[in-house]
Formats: C-alpha cells, sequence, structure tokens
C-alpha cells in the first residue's frame, strides 16, 4: 500500500506531457458526431481567416478600386455589387463557423467536465477512510470543482485550437508564398518567416515556469477552500468560543496567498503574448523596410503585410495554448493524485454470496495500523489493532470497553470492511469477509455510530437509507420503537419534514434516535453500537435501553461503551488498551482481573454518571 508522501512525490517525478492528458481525450468518444462537427468548422474558419482575407485583399480590391487616384471604377453595378459582396460573404463564413465552432467544442467539454468529475466523486465513493483522513476535505473540493475546471478548459482549447490556429496559420503562409512569388522583389518577405522558430524558445520557458506556478496556485485554492469548509462546518463553536475574529484572520491569510499565487499565474500566462507579438512585428519591420528600399507599390505590399501578419497570429494563439495546456497538467497532478489512489477496499473477483447469516465472528490474528504512514503533525502512526484473536458467538451481546484511542471503534467498523487487517482476518461464519461481496457484507451490519450523519432530506427518506434484504417493518414502526414519533410528530410535515444539512435542526438526542431507527430499519443480523445512547437523558435512555435489548435480540451486537450505563446489554465485556485485548470475560471476571476496567469502572461510578 503507497503511502500518501510516495504517491505525491511519483506524481511530481512523473514528466509531464501531452500523452499525459491523451486518456482524457478520450472521453470525447461518446461526442465524437459534434466534436468532428468543431473540428470541421474550425477548419473552415482557418481557412477563411488565413487565406480567405489576404487573397480577398489581393484579388478582390483591386478589381474595386481603380489604379490610378481619382478616376472611378469601370465595372458595372451588378458586378461591382457582386465584387463587393465578397467582403461580408467572407466574414459570414468566417462568423458562421467560428461561432458553431465554439458553441459545439464547449457542448463537447462540458461534457468531458461532467465525466471527469463524476470519475473523480466515483473514486472518492471507493476510497478507505484512511485516505479522508489524511486530506482536508476542501482540499477536495476544489480538485472535484476547480481543478476539473482547469482540466476541461485545456481540453477544450487543445481540442479546438490544434486544428482551427494550425490550418489559420497553414492558409495564411499559403497566401503569402502565392502572392511572394507573382510579385517581383517580394521573395524576401519569406525571410521574415525566420522569426517563427524563435518564438519557440519563450513558448518552453514561460511554460515550465507557469506549469509550477499554476501548481501552487491550485493547492492555494485547495487551502482556502479547505478554511472555507471547516468555518461552514462549525457555525455553533465559533461564536460559542468567540472565534469570529480568529477565522477572519485565518482566511483573510488563506485568500492572501491564493492571491498572491493566482497573480504570479496571470503575470506569467500574460507575459508569452508580448514577447511573441515583439518579435512578430520585428518580422513584419524588416520587410516593410526592405519593401521600402525597392521600387514595389503599395498595393502590392498591403496584402502580403497581412498574410505575413495573419501567419504570426497563430503563433500567439498556439502560445496561449501552451499556457493553458501547463496550468492543465498542475490540475491533472492534483487529480491523479486522487485517481491514482491505492483502493485498499477491493471488491473481490469472484464473491461469496451471502445467504442465512448466522453471526459468528472470528478474529484471526488481527492486526492494522492507518498504512504507518509518517504523519507530518503525529510523526510515527503506531498500529490501531495488534493481534486480536477473538470469537464472537452467534446471537452474542459484546461490550468493547477501554480508554479513548484503545481501537474499539476500528475494531467495530471492521466488520463493514471500512478498513481493512494488515495482517490476520476476520471471519463471518467461517467465511474471510474480503471474500464476501461488499454490498451482502454492508447489507448484514447495521452501524449507529456516536456522532450519527443525517443527510438533507425528509426523515421518511432518511430512515428509509437504512433499507436492507433484512427489512421487515415500517418507518412508523421503527420510529416507535426508537422513541421517535413524539418529537416527529411534533414537526408541521412530520415524517415529511426535511432535516436540513447534517440534521441541523435536531437536539443531540433526537439525531441518535433517528439513527435508532434507521438500524432498527435495517434489522441487519449484525449490530454494531458506538454508545448510541451518549446524547440521551437518563429518562430516555432507558426507554432507548429497552428498545436497544428487543433491537439485540437473535443478533450478533458489537457496544462500544464510553458510559457503563450501556454494559448493561452485555453478556460478555472484552475490554481493550492500545490496540490490544487485555482482558475478556463477564463483568464480575472483569473487574476482579483487570486493574484498567476497575479504575475506569469505579471513577464512573464515583462521579454517577
Amino acid at each position: 500500500m503507497k503511502k500518501e508522501k510516495e504517491v505525491k512525490e511519483e506524481a511530481s517525478a512523473k514528466k509531464p506531457g501531452l500523452k499525459t492528458l491523451l486518456p482524457y481525450f478520450g472521453l470525447l468518444r461518446p461526442h465524437w458526431f459534434p466534436f468532428v462537427g468543431a473540428l470541421l468548422c474550425g477548419v473552415v474558419y482557418g481557412v477563411a481567416s488565413g487565406f480567405g482575407l489576404p487573397t480577398m485583399i489581393d484579388q478582390v480590391f483591386p478589381k474595386i478600386f481603380p489604379s490610378q487616384v481619382g478616376s472611378k471604377t469601370a465595372l458595372p453595378v451588378s458586378e461591382l455589387i457582386l465584387y463587393v459582396s465578397v467582403f461580408p460573404g467572407v466574414f459570414l463564413i468566417r462568423g458562421l463557423s467560428g461561432y458553431f465552432n465554439t458553441y459545439l467544442i464547449n457542448y463537447c467539454g462540458i461534457r468531458v467536465l461532467e465525466q471527469i468529475r463524476i470519475s473523480i466523486f466515483e473514486k472518492l465513493q471507493r476510497l478507505p477512510l484512511a485516505f479522508f483522513y489524511r486530506n482536508k476535505e476542501g482540499d477536495l473540493l476544489s480538485r472535484v470543482t476547480n481543478d476539473t475546471g482547469q482540466l476541461q478548459n485545456a481540453i477544450l482549447s487543445i481540442s479546438n485550437d490544434l486544428i482551427r490556429q494550425p490550418v489559420t496559420f497553414i492558409g495564411a503562409i499559403s497566401a503569402l508564398v502565392c502572392m511572394a512569388l507573382q510579385r517581383e522583389g517580394m521573395a524576401f518577405v519569406l525571410l521574415c518567416l525566420l522569426v517563427i522558430p524563435i518564438c519557440i524558445f519563450p513558448i518552453r520557458r514561460v511554460g515550465e515556469i507557469l506549469m509550477k506556478k499554476a501548481l501552487g496556485m491550485q493547492e492555494r485554492a485547495g487551502g482556502m477552500t479547505a478554511v472555507l469548509s471547516e468555518n461552514l462546518s462549525a457555525p455553533r463553536e465559533i461564536r460559542a468560543f468567540n472565534l469570529e475574529e480568529r477565522e477572519n484572520k485565518r482566511f483573510l491569510e488563506s485568500s492572501r496567498k491564493y492571491f498572491d499565487a493566482r497573480m504570479k499565474v496571470i503575470k506569467y500566462a500574460n507575459m508569452l503574448t508580448p514577447i511573441i507579438e515583439i518579435i512578430t512585428a520585428t518580422g513584419i519591420a524588416v520587410a516593410i523596410f526592405q519593401a521600402s528600399r525597392t521600387s514595389i507599390h503599395l498595393d502590392a505590399v498591403i496584402p502580403v503585410i497581412v498574410a505575413l501578419y495573419l501567419s504570426y497570429e497563430p503563433i500567439k494563439k498556439l502560445g496561449g495554448i501552451q499556457n493553458q495546456y501547463k496550468q492543465a497538467l498542475a490540475s491533472l497532478q492534483r487529480l491523479e493524485e486522487v485517481l491514482d489512489a491505492d483502493e485498499s477496499i477491493r471488491e473481490s473477483e469472484h464473491p461469496v454470496e451471502l445467504s442465512k447469516v448466522r453471526g459468528e465472528l472470528r478474529f484471526e490474528n488481527l492486526s492494522f495500523s492507518y498504512q504507518g504512514e509518517e504523519d507530518d503533525t503525529f510523526g510515527k502512526v503506531s498500529p490501531a489493532l495488534r493481534n486480536i484473536n477473538l470469537t464472537v458467538h452467534s446471537g452474542e451481546v459484546v461490550a468493547l470497553v477501554g480508554p479513548s484511542g484503545a481501537g474499539k471503534t476500528t475494531l467495530a467498523g471492521m466488520l463493514s470492511r471500512l478498513n481493512d487487517p494488515c495482517e490476520g482476518a476476520i471471519l463471518l461464519d467461517g467465511l474471510d469477509l474480503r471474500s464476501v461481496s461488499l454490498r451482502d457484507l454492508r447489507d448484514a451490519v447495521a452501524l449507529v455510530p456516536q456522532k450519527p450523519f443525517l443527510f438533507d432530506a425528509t426523515v421518511r427518506e432518511n430512515i428509509e437509507m437504512g433499507k436492507s434484504p433484512y427489512t421487515s417493518s415500517t418507518v412508523e414502526e421503527v420510529a416507535e420503537a426508537s422513541h421517535s414519533s413524539d418529537f416527529i410528530a411534533d414537526f408541521p410535515d412530520c415524517f415529511d419534514q426535511r432535516l436540513g444539512e447534517n440534521g441541523n435542526r435536531l437536539s443531540g438526542g433526537q439525531l441518535q434516535r433517528l439513527a435508532l431507527a434507521r438500524a432498527f430499519y435495517r434489522n441487519s443480523p449484525l449490530l454494531v453500537l458506538d454508545e448510541a445512547t451518549s446524547a440521551l437523558d437518563s429518562e430516555n435512555e432507558e426507554k432507548i435501553h429497552e428498545a436497544m435489548t428487543e433491537l439485540s435480540k437473535g443478533k450478533t451486537t458489537l457496544l462500544i461503551a464510553h458510559r457503563f450505563s450501556s454494559i448493561r446489554l452485555a453478556t460478555r465485556i472484552i475490554v481493550m488498551d492500545k490496540g490490544e485485548v487485555v482482558a475478556d470475560g463477564s463483568h464480575e471476571e472483569v473487574y476482579g482481573k483487570c486493574e484498567l476496567y476497575r479504575k475506569l469502572y469505579d471513577r464512573q461510578q464515583d462521579s454517577g454518571a
């Protein structure tokens, strides 16, 4: 399993190039028809711009305007109208082809953006919890929104302008060569094209610098989004502890860092255009200087100079593509840190189907560490679980007890494969959990966490999210069983009441009772209760204990107990400390032989907890 730092170092060490983006061009395949249409419109635009305009000036204007000053055109009105209409005709073709090119390419680009975002989002659903412990929520949000948008812009520009601008360039060069060779003494103009290779050097150098600055800008954007996300997640704490000024300073600091990084990108992104314009203007100046030393008439020079200018213009545009390309590579590097992250929780290639679950659990030589990586804040991470050997019989209610950080929640979470063992195995009815379908396994486990999460949906929808093949009760029945019916009835819309983001319209006790209702509704044969009564008063706690007693009947239950009043449900107590099992037995047995348990139990009894 790769460490996070190693993934980032590998991404940084990769030589970025066009090959890096090629797989993403494959996303255009389902939209080949509008994409080909966009490219054809780009070709028409390029020909109309590069070849059509100089040719019109060279061939049409001399027929419209007399060769001598003061004389009138000898053309008939009908023929004159025909020639004059060439001018708006060329721009009509150029305008329509440019419009449809831009519209169709944007249609394809937005589709590509949608696919990239969906790919990133789907990848995030498959990553283990450890990945989210190492990465800030706001930074991940920035990658899904800002970085995918930057990549979309690059795919649009590169797909569009790699056809449009070279065609314009070739058209202008063709017109320039034809006109230069037709006019005596104008062949020297072709030498002015030698400035084009000179433009390559600033394009490459600025592009290299720009990629580094763009990577820094995207990281700063992620940092600013992380500060904002954290702030919006804790409005109550911020006001309760008078942290408004502190938060303002944090956001101001992150915003200034992002501003500085963005201005560096703007500086280098806009530096290339004037450099190329100066170089190409020098080439045009040389052509004008040389033409002035010959007897060539102005009418003959103007079309050639226009063609020369139009041959330089695509070079400037292609330089802009290079800038966007480098910024896209910086974003792609950050996206691939997610896309290439190790999916340690993988579905078995040939999953075993769970039929009738008895619920017998065996933990065999189980050890687990959160990748054992170097953490920037805490240093070397010690193993969360060490050499666990346990058997939990079918229908047994087991309490996991111990101080914070003992590994209780980590061990219980492994039943749903929120993490997989680094060593050893967990067997359910004799089957290794890793050989079972993830969907079947997670259907078989009902989890009530200490800090439940409810979605911004109705009460009914939040409860029904717990539906499994084992569900046998109605929403109203489980609400009654979890003692949620009373406060639900007080809502204006009862079961159709929306709960707000993360259930922010509920009290802590109401949140936990709805989480219990979801577990009742799930009715799975394996039950994990992570101190499900911690936010309840003593009266409601007693009611919930009665309901939990009913809920746990016939189910293999792991009860994570922080408050020892909860262990009344348990027939067996397992004491954990520093990731190891230090005692196992009934309350009387463990109390008599385990000093840690005795101290924890007596301390709570003395405090009246």
